[in-house]
């Protein structure tokens, strides 16, 4: 089968077609014959060098498939073979055949195509996870997310949205910033010439919002505290400005905040079923009725993965990149 394999850390440029054997599914596996893989940023902390794959993961990068059906075990979650699904995977969906979970698989929604079906996995299941389970977002609560223009912001502020929540965002410039309002934010943020933690006191009356998903961490951190309200809840899942930051630790006390965060590729088999399990019943609806759908920014065809990636260096993108494998 005809893959993408990181040659060697760096740049785009280390993104090279390959052919490799098609791989064999396990027990309680599928095999997908994939027409469309996302981009995600994860593929690019693996480019880099700095994000290697879970022990038993193929090296090919990708993290998020759709596609058919075309062996293993699909009986074991209900699915059969021809089935068009998308599924969540630890790795090597940039590639014509890729193996996965059957219950880390969905069904395609209907009346997306398979590109739209690609984009959904990784970023709903990180979204679901982080910002309604351990997040724990209520009725009548709100939200900031930074990086509200990249694939996880944009389907935080859909489904945050669509259950009825207000969403604050954070993004770089003022064109990116207005692009997140047209998404259904209450109001995008320039991170660059406006001071969040101050925009964020001024829209909420001082008091600050539920819950932040972030993915800058680092000194991000301590106007994160100040940002949340009594009882908030800071959720990080990325490291973009840093591992470390400062915490005033009263604070925390005093308002009984939770910092908390968390990564989804190395968690087992049996939590990702959970959450694929939570979006079959309360987000597939939502997509097939068209109240949310995925934003798609791009489509760039497999053996151009290295154009794909250049565009998320570059930071530009609002939504997701995916590629278009057959």
């Amino acid at each position: 089968m005809q893959a993408i394999e990181i040659t060697a850390p760096g740049g785009p440029d280390v993104l090279r077609p390959t052919n490799r054997p098609t791989p064999v599914p396990g027990p309680g596996e599928v095999l997908i014959e994939v027409e469309a893989a996302g981009v995600n940023r994860p593929d690019v902390f693996q480019r880099q060098g700095s994000y290697p794959p879970p022990a038993g993961a193929s090296d090919l990068p990708g993290l998020e498939v759709a596609g058919r059906i075309v062996g293993g075990a699909p009986e074991s979650a209900g699915f059969k073979l021809g089935d068009a699904v998308c599924a969540l995977v630890t790795g090597g969906g940039y590639a014509q055949f890729c193996t996965a979970p059957a219950a880390q698989c969905l069904p395609v929604p209907a009346g997306l195509s398979m590109i739209e079906a690609a984009a959904l996995p990784e970023t709903y299941f990180t979204v679901w996870s982080n910002v309604f389970d351990r997040g724990a977002l209520a009725p009548g609560e709100t939200l900031l997310v930074h990086g509200g223009a990249s694939g996880i912001g944009t389907t935080a502020i859909a489904l945050a949205r669509a259950f009825g929540h207000t969403v604050y965002a954070t993004a770089g410039g003022p064109a990116r910033a207005r692009a997140v309002e047209a998404l259904g934010c209450a109001r995008g943020i320039d991170y660059r010439a406006q001071d969040f933690v101050a925009e964020i006191k001024a829209l909420t009356g001082g008091r600050g919002v539920d819950v932040i998903l972030d993915m800058v961490a680092g000194d991000y951190l301590e106007r994160n505290i100040e940002a949340l309200a009594d009882d908030g809840r800071l959720v990080m899942i990325a490291l973009l400005g840093g591992s470390r930051g400062t915490l005033n630790c009263g604070q925390v006390m005093r308002r009984r905040l939770t910092v908390t965060g968390s990564t989804l590729r190395a968690r087992p088999v049996a939590f990702k079923a959970r959450i694929a399990a939570a979006l079959r019943e309360r987000v597939w609806p939502l997509l097939e009725s068209g109240a949310v759908r995925p934003s798609i920014h791009a489509t760039f065809p497999l053996a151009e993965a290295a154009r794909a990636h250049a565009m998320m260096d570059a930071g530009e993108q609002i939504g997701k990149i995916v590629l278009a494998v057959r």
